[in-house]
């Protein structure tokens, strides 16, 4: 199989790059990335030597035709996106950039090399805000994004569906919940707990904490998205557009953001007194949940409990600071 993967130098588009390297040394891999501040390219040199990786930007619709016709890509995997809530509501406009016209690019580029597939990569915050009696969402109930991110990753989604039913391009849709692990962006809550609690920092915590959130660690959701990259009727289904092209993935672990920060309190034998209550995120959601039977029925199912992917994450930012 040949590979673009965009995004591949982030937080998950990298560890899937990692994982994939080594589970299919005869795939050949192009990693295009940006290279903005939430990537690092030295996240890929366990692999470097195995890997084609262009700095670029996937709204750069002439290189990534390019690169399609080179290397003779059968697959786009798309991880490349702005993702952080806060940056949104202060500027939304890098959002838009990236998250909805860097889409359309990698439509466009499907459109003129037919065959080629599209796996798109969005989050569980396009379907909104939801109470704690709500059953967790399911593939087909309505998008309801709260924040300028969510909104953007909403409409990547819808573009993506347009091209599946109006110019039949292979495409599939997967929406995941809140991922953590090693060498997330700084700016990310479980980051922000650690790295300040290692250092005795106060910790900024939104209103009282109580907002709920289902934690998947990420090479549970790398192993999620290669299984649906290598289920072919997820891509080829006949009702173009229909349910069979998207996929929910969660580990069924919901916590208060508060339950987690103590967590990594008591792990570090910090006091609780670091816990600093600072107001409220604009318009902030108070729970997310998904579904995830549908990914589920195809063989997939976490693998790494909370509590050990916490630790690994921890002892990943402590050897660091």
């Amino acid at each position: 199989m040949h590979l673009l993967v965009t995004g591949g130098a982030g937080f998950i588009g990298s560890h899937f790059v990692l994982r994939h390297v080594e589970r299919y040394p005869e795939d050949r891999l192009i990693v295009l990335d940006k290279l903005t501040y939430a990537a690092d390219r030295t996240f890929l040199a366990p692999v470097e030597d195995r890997i084609v990786f262009v700095q670029g930007d996937i709204a750069d619709q002439a290189l990534v035709a390019r690169l399609v016709e080179e290397h003779a890509v059968e697959t786009i995997v798309n991880f490349a996106a702005e993702t952080h809530v806060d940056n949104s509501i202060a500027e939304a406009a890098p959002f838009l950039h990236t998250n909805v016209v860097g889409t359309q690019a990698l439509i466009e580029v499907c459109k003129l090399h037919p065959g080629v597939r599209l796996l798109h990569i969005s989050t569980d915050e396009v379907y909104g805000d939801i109470d704690d009696e709500d059953l967790p969402r399911v593939v087909g109930d309505p998008l309801l994004p709260s924040s300028p991110y969510a909104a953007s990753k909403a409409a990547a989604e819808m573009l993506v569906m347009a091209a599946m039913r109006t110019f039949n391009i292979p495409a599939c849709v997967t929406r995941c919940t809140n991922n953590y692990g090693p060498h997330q962006a700084s700016e990310k809550f479980l980051p922000v707990v650690i790295r300040n609690a290692l250092r005795g920092q106060p910790i900024p915590i939104y209103a009282q904490g109580k907002n709920k959130r289902d934690w998947l660690y990420v090479t549970d959701h790398c192993d999620a998205v290669e299984t649906i990259l290598h289920t072919d009727w997820a891509f080829s289904d006949a009702k173009i557009g229909g349910s069979g092209h998207f996929f929910n993935i969660s580990a069924d672990n919901e916590r208060q953001n508060i339950d987690v920060a103590r967590e990594i309190l008591r792990i570090l034998g910090k006091p609780e007194s670091l816990l600093t209550f600072v107001a409220d995120r604009p318009g902030h959601d108070w729970r997310y949940a998904l579904n995830s039977s549908n990914t589920r029925a195809l063989g997939w199912a976490p693998a790494v409990p909370f509590e050990d992917g916490l630790l690994r994450t921890i002892d990943w930012y402590r050897s660091r600071l």
